[in-house]
């Protein structure tokens, strides 16, 4: 009998600590953060009718440039005033040129909660060297307290965290008759978020998140009273080329119809319509949203049930529905110092790759220990399914082998 129960013992252990390998595969193994996944049903044949070997100057590569501009903001329902333009360096290069072209007449109060937000603190007070800044800076996991803000200053921030899975959840905070400008990288929230634009005087974004588009080029919104800004004021520091929206305090509205400051790829740009044509298919934003906030509750939803997982933001209210950040909570993993953590994640996202069911889905590197899968528009709710019970079994097998 002792033998017996012995035997009957082991076997529950073995049930418990050796998973079976799921049999369901993700369709699109692809949750990469950015570049992220191409929208579902995509193929190289969308980008027959690129006009390669043209110049963008020409008529027909300007109208395509301005037809980005047109869709965009329709599609996203911009208020009426607002101009949209394509700018050089994806979101980054969008959001730069915003800064050095506005900033410097008020002080600036700038938000950071992850990497992106930090970078911008490094820029303001560093490379602008501007004097009066206020920074309101988080731990990965949490948002700075939005009630501190000053708006009779400018204001800097991200909607939403890409490498922290934390976004602003409303824009309540920001009063109507606010002095400063808002200047907002909408990058990884824009297209699957809800956002009131009327809040954000300068917002700024890339065709490589939530429209899952090529990379290289950016977009900037400007509100009327950012355009007054740029048509009454004048940095005292030299602007680079590529980040000019007014010369002699006058905008440069090439930008915003289809004139770039430099050369466009005309395949990129195809790409993005064919990306805001999707949208348009599928019944716009609203739809958009509808799809990532599903991605979010599959993934809650795991997470509840779950020993081994929890989110990186702890707070459901102001948690991203596109980078969503999980970190380990077993103890088994959590004994161990950040490098062998680190180890652990590798062999980890190795292994998902190897059975062909999720690429790309590590953490950012400066981020605590971490996986970060993308739940934007163009992953399929049923692709987030079958990933999840992949991820329990890939850790599993390497704590059990360990």
């Amino acid at each position: 009998k002792k033998n017996s129960d012995k035997f009957f013992q082991k076997q529950i252990y073995l049930k418990i600590s050796f998973m079976e390998k799921p049999s369901i595969k993700p369709k699109n193994p692809n949750f990469s953060s950015g570049p992220c996944s191409k929208r579902p049903g995509w193929s190289i044949d969308v980008l027959k009718t690129t006009p390669i070997g043209r110049s963008h100057r020409h008529k027909v590569c300007k109208e395509k440039l301005n037809e980005v501009i047109i869709k965009s903001k329709e599609i996203l329902q911009l208020p009426d005033g607002y101009h949209v333009g394509i700018m050089t360096g994806s979101n980054t290069g969008a959001l730069e040129a915003a800064l050095w072209s506005l900033l410097g007449c008020k002080g600036v109060d700038v938000l950071a909660w992850e990497n992106f937000g930090k970078d911008w603190v490094i820029d303001i007070l560093d490379q602008l060297k501007i004097k009066d800044v206020n920074s309101y800076v988080t731990d990965y996991g949490t948002l700075p307290d939005l009630s501190k803000v000053n708006f009779k200053n400018d204001v800097v921030f991200t909607w939403n965290g890409t490498t922290a899975g934390v976004r602003i959840p409303n824009g309540d905070w920001i009063p109507e008759d606010r002095e400063g400008l808002t200047i907002c990288d909408a990058t990884s929230g824009i297209f699957a978020m809800d956002i009131d634009y009327s809040k954000l005087d300068v917002i700024t974004w890339s065709w490589q998140k939530v429209l899952g588009a090529e990379a290289a080029h950016g977009m900037i919104a400007l509100s009327p009273r950012a355009i007054q800004r740029l048509e009454t004021y004048v940095p005292s520091w030299p602007i680079p080329k590529l980040f000019r929206l007014a010369s002699k305090k006058k905008l440069i509205k090439g930008i915003f119809e289809g004139g770039t400051i430099n050369t466009p790829s005309m395949i990129c740009v195809e790409d993005g319509l064919d990306a805001l044509n999707w949208v348009k298919s599928v019944g716009g934003t609203k739809e958009l949203v509808k799809i990532s906030n599903q991605n979010l509750k599959i993934v809650e939803d795991w997470i509840e049930k779950s020993d081994c997982f929890k989110f990186m933001c702890e707070d459901k209210n102001i948690r991203s529905s596109t980078s969503i950040t999980v970190l380990i909570k077993d103890e088994w993993f959590t004994k161990h110092n950040e490098e062998d953590q680190r180890g652990v994640l590798k062999k980890l996202f190795s292994l998902l790759e190897k059975e062909g069911v999720a690429n790309d889905i590590n953490g950012y590197p400066k981020a605590p220990p971490s996986i970060r899968i993308w739940g934007g528009s163009t992953v399929q709710n049923s692709d987030m399914k079958a990933l999840l019970p992949w991820i329990d079994w890939a850790y599993n097998s390497i704590k059990n082998n360990a």
